[in-house]
């Protein structure tokens, strides 16, 4: 069994492999266990606006943070949450719609400065609706401007 690396087509042995999985891995638990450490009320104040919400859970955010947003969102929709995925592009070019005044909206970025997330935070605001984030900085613009943002901090991707 062979693994391509980014560099180019390389031939790890089998022992280079697990190495390289086991590396991974440890990086991987490295940042849960970190993300646990900074973990605040800032969560609680979350679940408590998740738990009051009377609409839905809408959930955004673009690229690796839209995707795992559309896992939260199957999430909460089997938990019994009624949660919809909005791609942040297709909000500011009509779908602004499917955001109500009883919902609450969750914006994933990482670096809380993501183009499309900054142009959409303005019509939340005017929509009146409260903004979750979820984001690695609270002194970025997604952290300024939500009502209540989960800072992850500055995480190690494997």
């Amino acid at each position: 069994m062979s693994t391509d690396s980014v560099a180019g087509s390389i031939q790890l042995t089998p022992l280079e492999q697990l190495r390289y999985a086991r590396e991974v891995l440890r990086l991987e638990s490295n940042s849960v266990a970190d993300a646990a450490k900074r973990l605040d009320t800032s969560f609680c104040e979350a679940v408590d606006l998740i738990y009051r919400c009377t609409g839905a859970v809408i959930v955004t955010g673009m690229g690796k943070a839209g995707q795992i947003g559309q896992k939260i969102s199957a999430t909460l929709a089997s938990t019994g949450t009624r949660s919809h995925w909005l791609h942040p592009s297709e909000a500011v070019h009509g779908d602004l719609g499917r955001i109500h005044a009883q919902d609450v909206v969750l914006v994933l970025s990482q670096s809380g400065e993501t183009e499309e997330i900054v142009r959409l935070l303005p019509w939340l605001r005017e929509l009146g609706v409260p903004v979750l984030a979820i984001t690695a900085g609270l002194d970025s613009t997604l952290g300024r401007a939500a009502d209540v943002t989960i800072c992850l901090g500055k995480m190690e991707e494997a």
